[in-house]
Parts: structure tokens; C-alpha cells; sequence
């Protein structure tokens, strides 16, 4: 009767209009602070790509607790083992491209 989460029909779990809140105001402050270091030129180049990157892992693990009700419970086992690999593939993605295209960068420009 306390719990945070109630069982619909369908077995799946749903969260209270406060958990979803909370998941909101998280989104939207992962959202403003690089948007605002970019817009305002807050920081240099590494810590603004730093502060992007770190912010989009914490947007992603905010999306899956809060709207997706991801968690550690032995039924969301195989969801929490699947959102792992994800996060693993994504975070290849991204270090994979920004050296790509670093060292496309580096390569191109060599004469100047």
C-alpha cells in the first residue's frame, strides 16, 4: 500500500505522479546544463564535451528509473542485464565517434 509503484493488469509496474515528477525536473536539468554551456560558452571545449557526455549517461539511466521503472528486483533481472549492455554499446558509440572524428580532424588540417 506504501510502495512507490502499483501492479497493473498486465503485470507491468507504474509509478506515482511524484516519481514521474521527480524524472521530469531530473530530464529537464540534464537538458538546460549542457545546453547552457554550450550557449553561453561556459568552459572550455574538453570540459564542455566531457559535461555533455556524462549528462546524456545520466539522461539515459533517469529515463529507464523513472519512466521505465527499471530496478534491481530479481522479475527485471533480464531488463536491468539488457539496459547494461546498452549503456556499454552506447558509451562505445560515443568514444568511438568523438576519436574518429579527432583523429579525422587532426588528419585533415595537416598542412596548417
Amino acid at each position: 500500500m506504501g510502495h512507490s509503484t502499483e501492479t497493473g493488469q498486465g503485470g507491468q509496474a507504474h509509478g506515482s505522479v511524484k516519481e514521474y515528477v521527480t524524472g521530469l525536473v531530473y530530464s529537464l536539468l540534464l537538458t538546460i546544463i549542457p545546453f547552457a554551456m554550450v550557449m553561453f560558452g561556459i568552459g572550455d571545449k574538453p570540459l564542455v564535451i566531457t559535461v555533455i557526455m556524462v549528462t546524456a549517461v545520466a539522461q539515459i539511466l533517469v529515463q529507464l528509473i523513472f519512466f521505465l521503472h527499471m530496478n534491481t528486483s530479481s522479475e527485471q533481472m533480464w531488463n536491468t542485464t539488457s539496459a547494461v549492455f546498452v549503456v556499454v554499446i552506447v558509451a562505445i558509440i560515443l568514444i568511438g565517434s568523438l576519436w574518429i572524428m579527432e583523429h579525422l580532424n587532426h588528419n585533415m588540417l595537416m598542412g596548417h
